[in-house]
């Protein structure tokens, strides 16, 4: 989401964006030795640890080991967001949503780009973020995506080098177009949840384009219509399901109210009970960059949320446990590598990640 603040920050510095640019080399860090390919320079720098790690609680211990570091493993990228983990790779691929791209980065192969367009198909429209936002996979391992400009979650069906073809899972409700979808993710019946913010249209909440009243949280059941589960929330971004799945998180993006919500969910897939599970303002009054955005649970319940300063971690009953510090504006983070115990975060131009003595929450872990 956070492309406008990069875009409004850039503005003011006299410089524009997008900041890659065709023919332009992308840094990288990490992969083979530095080959030539298109535009791209892979493997022309070293990988080096970044930001900080702020414990608040003793209990961090048990999460993140004393003495690990994060560690910066690409960067200049415009805004990136939305990793996801592709187990058959053993890869983590995410957008770069100005740019219209997704990339892939493996400890074997370093980084490429895997998929252009990534959102956007046409050329006919402007859209503030066309590209690919939010990235999961479902239950046979497919990459789902969620796309601002062709304003649909779609599933990638097949690939040539890094053009995709795409099929709609979800693209209306009542017959009227999404804003731009955002995140998502899967309940273990198939039940996939989703946030529809408008911050891919140009003028957000004032675009002509817009067909719905209300930012919304969806409900798709398989072989079923979307559902409206909450029209209540000004800019709706991340969003998760507690490891048991009866309770559902979701990041608000709202300067005014910059809260992550809690919600029962109930035997339909429905949900009630909306709470604050956190509020991050009194950090955002520190200055740290950065506002609720995505967010991922471990298999303990802890919430993994980014936030002012990067990343928040939070226990079940919301204490605040410490800070994975990136010192930018944190899009979102996914858990990967085989265990599933590495924590993978996009972090404006970063990619980074960290290792955890916890594991990811998945909703096709086999039991």
């Amino acid at each position: 989401m956070n492309a406008f603040r990069l875009s409004l920050a850039l503005a003011v510095c006299g410089l524009s964006t997008p900041f890659l640019q065709a023919g332009n080399p992308v840094v990288l860090i990490g992969g083979p030795a530095p080959q030539v390919s298109g535009t791209f320079v892979l493997g022309s720098f070293t990988r080096g640890t970044h930001g900080t790690i702020e414990r608040l609680a003793p209990e961090l211990d048990g999460l993140i080991a004393p003495g690990v570091q994060m560690e910066r493993l690409a960067d200049g990228f415009n805004w990136s967001e939305g990793p996801t983990w592709l187990a058959k790779e053993k890869a983590i691929v995410f957008s770069d949503v100005p740019e219209n791209k997704i990339y892939r980065w493996s400890e074997k192969d370093g980084l490429s780009l895997y998929l252009q367009p990534s959102g956007y198909s046409g050329n006919e429209v402007k859209f503030r973020e066309q590209g690919s936002n939010g990235l999961t996979t479902d239950r046979a391992g497919k990459l789902v995506i969620c796309q601002h400009g062709n304003r649909q979650i779609a599933r990638l069906t097949r690939q040539t080098g890094i053009e995709g073809e795409y099929a709609p899972v979800v693209a209306q409700v009542a017959g009227r177009r999404f804003n731009s979808p955002n995140d998502l993710c899967f309940a273990r019946n198939g039940n996939l949840y989703f946030t529809d913010p408008p911050y891919g249209l140009e003028g957000t909440d004032k675009s002509p384009l817009k067909e719905l009243m209300v930012n919304g949280v969806y409900l798709l059941r398989p072989k079923a219509e979307a559902i409206l589960l909450t029209g209540s929330l000004s800019f709706p971004n991340g969003i998760a399901l507690s490891p048991d799945e009866k309770t559902l998180y979701v990041n608000i993006s709202d300067p005014a109210r910059p809260v992550i919500m809690a919600y029962d969910v109930q035997a339909d897939g429905t949900i009630s009970g909306a709470r604050v599970f956190f509020d991050t303002a009194p950090l955002a009054a520190k200055g740290l960059k950065g506002l609720p955005d995505g967010l991922k649970v471990d298999v303990q319940g802890n919430v993994w949320a980014t936030g002012p300063g990067g990343v928040l971690i939070l226990n079940p009953a919301g204490r605040h446990l410490g800070t994975l510090l990136t010192g930018e504006a944190t899009g979102n983070c996914a858990w990967g590598d085989d265990d599933g115990s590495t924590l993978y975060i996009t972090a404006d131009q970063y990619l980074l990640r960290v290792k955890t003595l916890t594991h990811g929450h998945t909703p096709w872990a086999k039991k």
